[in-house]
This record gives C-alpha cells, sequence and structure tokens, in this order.
C-alpha cells in the first residue's frame, strides 16, 4: 500500500513537471553546485519575476517528464544536481539574470536549455543572453524601417527643389527679355 501511494505521488511531479515544460517558452537547466545559501537566494530574488519560475528537481523525474514531452534528447546533458529555470513569458531576461549573476560569482553553469520545443546547447543560451534588450531591438528595426522613406523624401525634395530653380529661371529670362 505505502509502495503504491509513493509511486503515485511520483507519478504526480512528473505531471507537474510536464505541465511546466509545456507551458515554458524557455527551460534552462543549470548546475547549482557550490553556490552559498545567499548566493542561491540572490539568484532566485534575480528571476523573481512573472511567468518566470526557478525550481530544484529531482533527475529522474525530470528525465521521465522530458522523455514524456518528446524531449530525450536533453537527458544526456542533464547530469548532476539541476535547478531548472521555466520562463513563460520573457525568454531573454532570465538569462540575461542568470548571466549577470555568473559574471558576479562565477559558480554556476548553465547546461542546456529548451526554447519553444528546440534543445539549446549552452553557447547559444548565451548568445540568447546578449541579445539587446526588447526595446533596443524595436528602435533598430524602426530606424531601418524609416531609412528608406527619409531618403525617398530626400530625393522628391531635390527633385521639387530642382524644378523650383528651373522655373524661376524661366522667369528671369523671360522678365529680361
Amino acid at each position: 500500500m505505502a509502495n503504491s501511494k509513493i509511486v503515485d505521488q511520483k507519478k504526480e511531479v512528473v505531471k507537474q513537471i510536464e505541465e511546466k515544460l509545456n507551458a515554458a517558452k524557455l527551460v534552462v537547466f543549470t548546475d547549482y553546485r557550490g553556490l552559498t545559501v545567499d548566493e542561491m537566494n540572490d539568484l532566485r530574488n534575480r528571476l523573481r519575476v512573472p511567468g518566470v519560475e526557478y525550481k530544484v528537481l529531482k533527475n529522474t523525474m525530470t528525465e521521465f517528464a522530458l522523455k514524456n514531452t518528446g524531449h530525450e534528447d536533453v537527458v544526456a546533458d542533464i547530469a548532476g544536481p539541476n535547478a531548472v529555470i521555466f520562463s513563460n513569458e520573457d525568454p531573454v531576461g532570465p538569462v540575461k539574470s542568470v548571466y549577470e549573476f555568473i559574471k558576479q560569482y562565477k559558480k554556476l553553469e548553465v547546461k542546456v536549455g529548451i526554447l519553444e520545443g528546440q534543445k539549446l546547447e549552452a553557447g547559444r543560451i548565451k548568445a540568447l543572453a546578449e541579445l539587446p534588450s526588447r526595446e533596443v531591438l524595436i528602435a533598430q528595426v524602426l530606424g531601418t524601417m524609416q531609412a528608406p522613406i527619409t531618403s525617398l523624401v530626400y530625393v522628391l525634395n531635390a527633385n521639387l527643389t530642382g524644378l523650383a530653380r528651373a522655373i524661376d529661371q524661366i522667369r528671369e529670362q523671360k522678365a529680361a527679355v
């Protein structure tokens, strides 16, 4: 009786992890070995934003959940202790926070991640963290979109200015005659 109760509890934990994996836009597995309690609390505080959850999970249950959600390719990369970031909204913000933490403490290791169903190696996660902020990207896109319009305005203005000068010269020639 006790065994079936434990098995049911474990199945429930696996189910919860599966739900988190399916709901998250970004999942990042980290190795937290060597962190002090204060450092871990600092990291948790940095990740305390809406839509982000940072959990220490048991590997066996995480492996079952990964296999059940079609992410078998990630299982080989999560050996050792894992703390997992689940981000349901912003895929860049939490990763930026993690790499700022790594710069400061040099203890946390990013192992592997899943971005919208696709496996991400640690190097690609770091590249994601180095992206400019959303506001900067929007400003860059708008600037790029505005450049051709501005050039068109200058060209049209130059043509109109040239036409106005030609008409003015014709007027001066007729007035002189």
